[in-house]
């Protein structure tokens, strides 16, 4: 089996987040009225049906601007390459770290389509406690965000150094 046959495992997280991600804004798009809110637990969640033009938790708002929209698809496309691109490079073995990747890819896709064909992106989740509310997110920002959470675990995971024969090896050739 090849490297990128392998790989492509991982990348089943990725479709399995992108399919969530897609279904379930197609359903508070069709069940739940713009700015519309259902209760789902009293005084902690809502689900709530609300268009986001901007980036994570609506930064940096569109709000209807062509050239902001544009700008944010076009840094959308690139964080995507980049993640992607680590996708492919990383090592077989760091699975921690091919997980995290996929599912950073899996939600960067499922808010890069929906930027790309409305200008915006569905956010649904509304947490809040009392008067205090998270800002709205989707399934594709909660995987970005667990995503990086775990990239972040990774990298602070203890790693075995190489192997002392390599290291010789590397002395001997930088040696004039």
């Amino acid at each position: 089996m090849s490297l990128g046959a392998t790989k492509s495992r991982f990348l089943l997280i990725s479709l399995a987040i992108l399919v969530a991600d897609q279904w379930s804004k197609w359903q508070v798009e069709v069940h739940i009225p713009h700015h519309g809110a259902n209760s789902v637990i009293s005084g902690f969640l809502n689900l709530i049906h609300v268009r986001n033009s901007g980036v994570a938790f609506g930064l940096f708002a569109a709000n209807g601007a062509a050239r902001s929209e544009l700008w944010l698809t076009l840094l959308g496309l690139v964080a995507l390459g980049a993640v992607g691109s680590y996708f492919w490079r990383a090592s077989l073995e760091d699975r921690t770290l091919l997980v995290a990747l996929a599912m950073v890819v899996g939600g960067a896709l499922g808010n890069l389509i929906d930027r790309i064909a409305t200008g915006a992106v569905t956010d649904f989740v509304d947490v809040y406690l009392g008067n205090h509310h998270w800002p709205a997110f989707n399934v594709a920002d909660a995987a970005i965000s667990i995503g990086i959470a775990l990239l972040i675990l990774d990298s602070l995971r203890t790693r075995p150094l190489a192997e002392p024969e390599a290291a010789v090896e590397i002395v001997r050739d930088a040696a004039p």
